[in-house]
């Protein structure tokens, strides 16, 4: 941490608790007076990163890049945490165990081997919806299977949990990453203590071993996902090196339409932001549209980041930043400094949804909330958007087929919808979304209306907390009556994890070659990666799955069709148990509070922290396991100093470039002499 710019924060002075940050304002104006005022958002959080943490002699060179929008130069970015799933987190804990082996076959002390940076993993990737939610027991049933089968893997995690500083592990069954970052693990502002033990506050970054990372973008804090390798770079302390990427402003106007949920928005963004090309681009959606948007709309939006194409989705820290804050149980003193230091340092919009000064984008585009209609996205692409006012007109809905066999029996339909899940983060951190599943489900429950039996539902939330509330509402059990009761609390139809289907269902498919397909509230729907039976799959809403449950296929047209008749004949269509927006709004306002999440979060984060101070450092590796195994690299020849012999220098660069952002194999081509090198490692040049 750096000393040049560091200055009490204003109104965060107490006795005997200062609080200190970096003037990233100060650093800007001192090189182009008046440059911070045209900075975007995000340049804003990357310059406090190189102010605090960029090596002194290379900090002038980095900001230029941000002041004068060059990419002429690489820049270090240093994440403040790391995020990971079991699957790639745990890969990246084998090495280190790996490593702790190595050093203490060396005579070393295997305890001191720990991530630097602060790094969080979440089981959230294993389970499977082999029970389905008509099943009143199908979460325990669930969670059984689930341990039974990665029994080698979460023996290995739990060790990790215990035998390693500076990593917090969230065991199976309590949500999803995205999900529980976006509720508890973010503060937006950090408040750490340095070597002297003085607090310093800054901006919450992370990388994360997940392509929707980026959800807790919302928050206005920058979160990119990333591959493993490069997630465990990081996690060992090391620089993110990185060029200034391409920052697009999106200006969103307008509000949506009644009916209109942010599932419509998200996927009407991702066909408007895929046709616009924005392919690795930090977007910044800002302007009076994106100032009315819920923080749970906010991260509908930026969880589906890589759906269309972009690296990271920002939103401004607002009035709905520290409403959501609330909400979510954080402490007073916690939001409160992210306000104050918002305020400070030019992160805080006002209520037309703007910052501080006049920010200058390469590129602005502009979309209109109040264009969004209802909406699927498929039947194979996220970014395939289809109106649901235009089923029929694209070919999509149809006539349906209504035969039964010899017994007289309903046959599946052609299109049959063979799975319907509300799963994922993408809505499930929406409480708007899940609450209006819910008065879909009690208004189809009043009317007899009920799921097709061929359809196998479920509900995964990505918090406990989403079911705390449900049952606030009164709602869980109108969803249960559905199919649509709690499987898990993890990542699954979404992630290819929607378990079997009744074989007697499956055997029909194939004997008839059925088309079938699903609908989930999802952010992913390519051919095949939802279940091998469901040919193709769409995306929608919460209430849009469960209407379609009822349908039971996607030859339905879900806006004109008829679901059913009430007890007193007449027809019951989609717009008879579509609920109104103050009626999900009073509803939300009513049962979602910050202590369901307190129930939820504090007792998970305090479990964290109990520790077996008898627990080897050392893994004890199981010999008969095929999944967690030593690492090979750490033996024998790999593990030795490398010799190097009849070595030749192939160009000698010039003697002003710097290698420390290098990895040491780098290093060594990008010396500035051979010679120089050889001598350092002892060896004479003639080798």
């Amino acid at each position: 941490m750096n000393t040049e710019y560091r200055k009490p924060l204003p109104g965060t002075a107490s006795p005997g608790t200062p609080v200190d940050y970096f003037d990233a304002r100060a650093a800007v104006e001192d090189i182009a007076p008046g440059a911070y005022a045209g900075l975007p958002y995000t340049s804003r959080v990357l310059a406090e990163n190189l102010v605090r943490r960029c090596p002194p002699d290379q900090l002038r060179d980095s900001l230029v890049q941000l002041i004068e929008r060059r990419r002429d130069l690489d820049f270090p970015w240093y994440p403040a945490r790391v995020v990971c799933h079991d699957i790639l987190g745990q890969t990246a804990l084998v090495d280190l165990a790996g490593l702790r082996d190595a050093i203490a076959e060396r005579g070393g002390d295997p305890a001191k081997v720990n991530p630097v940076v602060p790094t969080q993993l979440i089981v959230d990737h294993s389970l499977a919806v082999e029970h389905a939610g008509f099943d009143k027991d199908a979460f325990a049933k669930n969670r059984a299977i689930e341990e039974r089968r990665n029994e080698d893997r979460f023996h290995f995690i739990d060790w990790t949990r215990q035998a390693f500083e500076n990593i917090d592990v969230i065991p199976p069954g309590n949500g999803i990453m995205h999900q529980i970052n976006l509720e508890r693990m973010s503060p937006v502002i950090e408040s750490r203590a340095d070597e002297k033990g003085h607090q310093v506050a800054f901006p919450d970054t992370l990388v994360g071993t997940d392509s929707h990372t980026p959800h807790v973008d919302a928050l206005g804090v920058i979160a990119v996902g990333v591959g493993g390798l490069e997630a465990e770079s990081v996690m060992l302390g090391r620089a993110s090196y990185m060029r200034l990427p391409d920052i697009i402003g999106v200006r969103l106007t307008g509000r949506p339409q009644p009916g209109i949920t942010a599932t419509d928005i998200v996927l009407a963004l991702t066909e408007f932001l895929r046709a616009e090309k924005v392919v690795s681009s930090y977007l910044e959606f800002f302007g009076e549209g994106a100032a009315s948007l819920t923080l749970g709309d906010r991260a509908t939006i930026s969880n589906m980041t890589p759906e269309y194409g972009a690296t990271a989705a920002m939103f401004y820290i607002d009035q709905q930043t520290l409403d959501y804050l609330t909400l979510t149980g954080r402490e007073p003193e916690s939001i409160a400094l992210v306000e104050r230091y918002a305020r400070e340092t030019g992160l805080w919009a006002d209520e037309s949804g703007h910052i501080e000064g006049a920010v200058e984008y390469e590129r602005e585009l502009t979309f209109d909330l109040s264009s969004v209609v209802r909406t699927l996205a498929g039947p194979s692409n996220p970014h395939s958007r289809v109106p649901t006012s235009e089923l029929a007109a694209r070919g999509i809905s149809g006539v349906i087929e209504h035969e039964q066999d010899e017994d007289g029996r309903d046959l599946m339909p052609d299109g049959a919808v063979i799975i319907a899940a509300i799963t994922s983060c993408t809505n499930t951190s929406n409480p708007r979304n899940v609450i209006a599943a819910g008065l879909l489900a009690r208004r189809a429950n009043a009317l007899g209306l009920t799921r097709k039996p061929w359809v196998k539902t479920s509900l995964a939330p990505g918090s406990k907390a989403v079911q705390l509330y449900l049952e606030e509402a009164e709602l869980l059990p109108e969803l249960e009556q559905l199919g649509f009761g709690i499987v898990g609390f993890a990542c699954t139809t979404c992630n290819g994890m929607s378990g079997a289907l009744d074989p007697v269902i499956q055997q029909e498919i194939v004997e008839r070659d059925l088309y079938s397909t699903a609908v989930l509230s999802g952010n992913r729907n390519f051919d095949g990666r939802i279940h091998p039976y469901a040919k193709q799959a769409f995306l929608a809403s919460p209430p849009l799955v469960v209407a379609y449950a009822i349908a039971g296929t996607i030859r339905f047209d879900i806006e004109k069709d008829v679901l059913g008749h009430a007890p007193d004949g007449s027809p019951i269509m989609l717009k008879d148990l579509w609920p109104s927006d103050e009626e999900i709004d009073a509803i939300v306002g009513s049962s979602v509070k910050p202590d369901h999440f307190r129930q939820v979060y504090i007792p998970m984060f305090e479990a964290r922290q109990d520790r077996d101070d008898t627990t080897s450092p050392l893994y004890d590796w199981r010999e008969m396991s095929t999944y967690i195994r030593r690492p090979p690299y750490w033996e024998g020849g790999l593990a030795s100093a490398p010799t190097l012999k009849g070595m030749r220098a192939l160009a000698v660069l010039g003697d002003n470039i710097t290698t420390d952002h290098l990895s040491p194999s780098n290093a060594i081509m990008a010396s500035s002499a051979a010679g120089e090198y050889l001598a350092a490692m002892g060896l004479p040049e003639e080798d």
